[in-house]
């Protein structure tokens, strides 16, 4: 264990080392091609460096922040895309935890020499009372979060007697574990990165049990910052391109599907991290299948359920 903890080290002490050079090169090298090859270099490193890891916790948790998130945020900021871009005046502190870590900036951020008037025209509330609310939202997160960890502890004590519980009942479990542990663990890296450099920082998930919907899952409530960024990466560069070939009605449901492919083969790449093993393609095809079953969920809803179709579908399930 103490040798994984050193590679652990070397291995995070690399990749502040490549960051600090992208932020140099950020400085010199303008935005498009020139910068993608400046950065392809980095992209394989980030891609080998996990190798050096061979525990699922350390090893696991590396290779989906720089081997996916990162690698993909370095490609949108070749591109001069994502909040990377949006600030010329980001700090080296700022650029190394927004690439390194599963953390994005709010879209939109207040300006601070312009502060908004008393009486909100949207909702007519005063300061006050918004910042009360914010406040008793506050609240209820931090009790959010106690009782998935107080679960996460019974999880593992329910997990002692798991040969007299029914196989399908522990197949949930892992289920709600997966998810538990992811948002712990991101919202653990969100909260030391917000206290470290002050940024107001977007959530990770938003209640993915409570979803109706396929669309509702993957597009506004799960991995939120992984949703984003795959938008960027894969599903706009492919909706523009294919939209001149085929048109934007096919060319939306092919950007849909190639963004669910290249999901799948990440999600493969993690799990061959953590085992080393050969790629059974059970993952992939999960994927596959969610692929085309929100392609048909999305056919079905502006054919039956649009402003001109035969029916209107409830808010809840529509999320408009």
């Amino acid at each position: 264990m103490e040798g994984e903890i050193n590679n652990f080290i070397k291995v995070w002490f690399s990749v502040l080392v490549c960051l600090s050079y992208c932020y140099a090169i950020s400085k010199i090298v303008s935005k498009g091609p020139s910068r993608l090859l400046c950065v392809l270099p980095i992209v394989c490193i980030f891609l080998f460096l996990p190798f050096s890891l061979h525990t699922i916790d350390l090893g696991g948790t590396t290779a989906f922040f720089i081997a996916w998130l990162a690698n993909f945020k370095l490609l949108m900021f070749a591109f001069g895309k994502g909040p990377l871009c949006s600030d010329p005046s980001i700090s080296l502190g700022h650029l190394l935890l927004l690439l390194a870590f599963p953390i994005e900036k709010p879209k939109n951020t207040k300006n601070k020499s312009n502060p908004s008037p008393p009486i909100s025209h949207l909702n007519g509330q005063n300061k006050e009372n918004i910042t009360s609310k914010q406040t008793k939202e506050g609240y209820i997160s931090l009790l959010n979060y106690a009782i998935k960890c107080i679960l996460m502890v019974i999880m593992f004590r329910v997990y002692d007697y798991g040969d007299q519980i029914h196989p399908k009942l522990i197949l949930i479990l892992y289920c709600f574990h997966i998810y538990f542990s992811l948002e712990i663990i991101l919202a653990i890296v969100a909260t030391l990165a917000q206290a470290l450099v002050g940024l107001e920082l977007e959530p990770q998930f938003n209640e993915p049990y409570l979803s109706t919907s396929l669309q509702d899952f993957w597009g506004r409530r799960w991995n939120l910052m992984v949703t984003s960024i795959v938008r960027v990466t894969v599903y706009n560069p492919t909706l523009s391109s294919m939209t001149r070939v085929v048109g934007h009605k096919w060319a939306l449901l092919l950007a849909v599907f190639t963004t669910f492919v290249v999901s799948g083969l990440m999600h493969e790449l993690i799990f061959y991290y953590m085992g080393r093993l050969r790629p059974t393609w059970e993952i992939m095809c999960f994927f596959l299948l969610h692929g085309f079953c929100l392609v048909v969920e999305i056919v079905l809803k502006k054919s039956f359920f649009t402003t001109g179709g035969r029916w209107r579908l409830p808010c809840l399930i529509s999320g408009r």
